[in-house]
């Protein structure tokens, strides 16, 4: 019998029509993986961190193991906060383009705690390299949601004054770097910001983020290389929200060994987290984080979640996974979770959730009538087209100029 090679194309285990399928996602119990001192040699802990999942909260909602980070009830109310935050002004922006009123949105629907828990875990002063579904990020470190609506609507208050797609915000003041749609870029530029930091004999770290499918970008590579190399201050993270748009996460090398597996590749630890566990995520950060400030190198982070709405306003999630896929997520609802386990241990409760939810929305809504007044796509105040040759070069040639004088003479006439 004749023997030939076969190719074998990664399959998604169920699609539209099936019963969903996660049996492929490996669950470690809640407070099974230990937890080392952040200066322990990668040998001695490559593998269970890479390949186990840490979890905190388990399914009673209590937090157990080492990990525990044993947050004030207060931060947990903040965290709570800015979660709902995040998930209500995604919410009211998905609603204003499907009526036309901006032109593009990606939500970050069961997503929440990986930008909201990092971010806690971070101090003011390091820098962020987002991805486009990290809008908690910029929620959790105090940004007006007016600022980000008018960015949105390309309004005459836009930060990125017309010149960039809805979403693509930038914030130097709270040190969010600019989000780029070409995907992976953040992660080479969080790596040399970082070096940078190290070689000025600063202490601030930076964090980076991206989905699993960028991880089959060059970028990652260079990343993962010079962070190696170098063992700048940074934390690499890797959101597994197990599609890239429409593509498995199989298809990125998720079949073979987790992502977090490709950091001991490299020379240093890789940690696999439930995304979905609020309290996990940010001990695992703060871990991490320690490793850095203290000069011991990077650390690269796979939050295994995943994405409950479609990749954006531009897809049809429901031709290529079944419909009800995210209420089988054996992970749960990270905003759920959090609630659930503050109500458990006398912290909250379901009057005191409901009631900030209605705060949150009355507080969004006049977010969005604020941010109306500065112009629609439609309506004025428009931007001054005049800023249009503005901020490329320090001094401006005398073509820009030219061009320049050329359309204010057309709007004289």
């Amino acid at each position: 019998m004749s023997r030939r090679p076969r190719l074998h194309i990664p399959h998604p285990p169920a699609r539209p029509g099936e019963d969903p399928d996660f049996s492929y996602v490996e669950i470690s119990p809640a407070g099974s993986v230990a937890r080392p001192d952040p200066t322990a040699r990668l040998r001695d802990i490559e593998r269970s961190l890479a390949f186990e999942m840490i979890r905190v909260l388990d399914d009673n909602n209590v937090a157990t193991g080492p990990w525990d980070p044993l947050l004030d009830p207060a931060d947990l109310q903040i965290g709570l906060r800015h979660m709902l935050t995040t998930r209500l002004f995604d919410e009211r922006m998905q609603r204003m383009q499907r009526q036309g009123r901006i032109s593009f949105y990606m939500k970050s629907l069961g997503e929440e705690a990986v930008s909201v828990a990092q971010c806690m875990a971070l101090e003011p002063s390091d820098m962020l390299f987002p991805s486009y579904r990290n809008q908690g990020l910029q929620i959790t470190r105090g940004r007006n949601l007016v600022d980000l609506m008018c960015q949105c609507l390309s309004n005459s208050a836009d930060m990125c004054k017309g010149r960039q797609m809805p979403i693509m915000y930038h914030w130097a003041r709270g040190n969010i770097f600019s989000i780029s749609g070409n995907l992976t870029t953040q992660f080479p530029q969080a790596v040399g910001w970082a070096m940078a930091a190290a070689i000025k004999g600063e202490d601030d770290i930076a964090s980076a983020w991206i989905g699993e499918g960028a991880s089959a970008e060059a970028d990652f590579h260079h990343a993962m290389t010079f962070a190696s190399v170098y063992k700048p201050p940074v934390i690499l993270n890797i959101v597994n929200n197990q599609w890239a748009i429409s593509t498995f996460q199989g298809f990125a090398g998720g079949e073979n060994r987790p992502f977090a597996a490709r950091g001991p590749g490299y020379g240093f630890p890789g940690v696999r987290v439930d995304g979905n566990d609020f309290l996990a995520v940010y001990a695992v950060t703060r871990w991490a984080a320690e490793r850095a400030r203290r000069g011991v190198g990077a650390t690269l982070i796979e939050h295994v979640t995943y994405r409950a709405d479609a990749h954006s306003t531009s897809d049809d999630p429901s031709r290529y996974r079944p419909k009800e896929e995210w209420k089988a997520w054996p992970l749960g609802d990270p905003v759920e979770r959090l609630k659930n386990h503050m109500i458990a241990e006398g912290y909250w409760s379901e009057a005191e959730h409901e009631a900030l939810i209605a705060e949150l929305i009355e507080h969004v809504s006049e977010c969005w009538e604020e941010a109306l007044t500065y112009g629609t796509m439609t309506d004025g105040p428009q931007l001054d087209k005049n800023e249009l040759f503005e901020d490329v070069f320090k001094d401006m040639p005398r073509h820009l100029i030219d061009q320049r004088e050329q359309l204010r003479a057309l709007e004289d006439d």
